[in-house]
């Protein structure tokens, strides 16, 4: 294994799509929301009293989860982008699909050493270069596969929108089995559930800012309000004005930059 200091640096926004840390007041609880949104996040945690702290993975969602925690000081969350937490973490993203599942369990060792090496980081900032370089470490070979991109074209492609799903298969002249195929691996869920997720994490987005669900459903894709509420239904469990109470409510999450952080490679 090469030695830390000879490993190459690439961007850490390569790969990872955004990075958050919530530090609730003391003896509170931490509201922890996960909605479909088809990424694979690392989740840091450091319990109360600052003497032990975990790392697990959360693996792409078909279903929404609220969790409650107490005793929980802070978290750091790291969220890959689509298709790329396959090579960083060495375990296809189906494996990992509705789960949380304790780094240790991927890893081994390593997995369940790197809390207690997070929980000794002085800053953010060394709280990722530790992470950045523990994921350099076990980085996979070859690192970029052809199925992992053929994945990341397709999310791209779905997420900007321009072309229906069926379509996504012959526009990349792949048969449509195995773009799923490719797609549930690298992403952990298929392109159509995808898709989904794409319109919803829109309306959501656009939630924040109106209560105009008819113009919502409209902008975000959906057919119709009705469509849109049986998807926030089905996805979500939750009414879209259920949702939009419960997200007023909630603690906000910082968003940290992601630009200072480099990614050691091997």
């Amino acid at each position: 294994m090469a030695a830390a200091m000879d490993l190459p640096t690439l961007a850490l926004p390569r790969f990872v799509e955004e990075v958050r840390a919530v530090a609730p007041p003391p003896g509170q609880a931490l509201d922890l929301e996960w909605l479909p949104d088809g990424r694979t996040t690392l989740v840091f945690r450091a319990l109360e009293g600052a003497r032990e702290g975990d790392v697990w993975v959360a693996g792409p969602r078909t279903r929404a989860l609220f969790k409650t925690k107490t005793g929980v000081a802070r978290t750091v969350t790291l969220r890959f982008r689509p298709g790329w937490s396959v090579p960083l973490l060495g375990v296809a993203a189906s494996e990992l699909t509705d789960r949380m599942v304790p780094l240790g369990d991927v890893w081994g060792r390593a997995g369940r050493e790197l809390g207690g090496e997070l929980l000794a980081a002085r800053s953010r900032a060394d709280v990722m270069e530790r992470v950045a370089r523990a994921l350099a470490l076990r980085a996979g070979h070859p690192f970029e596969t052809a199925s992992g991109k053929l994945a990341r074209r397709a999310v791209r492609l779905l997420e900007e929108g321009e072309i229906r799903v069926e379509g996504v298969a012959d526009r990349l002249g792949v048969t449509a089995r195995h773009l799923r195929r490719a797609f549930t691996e690298n992403v952990g869920i298929g392109p159509k559930e995808f898709a989904r997720t794409v319109r919803l994490q829109r309306a959501v987005r656009m939630a924040a800012t109106s209560c105009d669900w008819a113009r919502i459903a409209a902008d975000a894709g959906y057919y119709d309000q009705a469509h849109l509420i049986a998807d926030f239904r089905q996805l979500v469990g939750l009414t879209p004005g259920a949702f939009s109470k419960r997200a007023g409510g909630r603690m906000t999450q910082p968003k940290l930059s992601l630009s200072e952080f480099p990614l050691p490679v091997r």
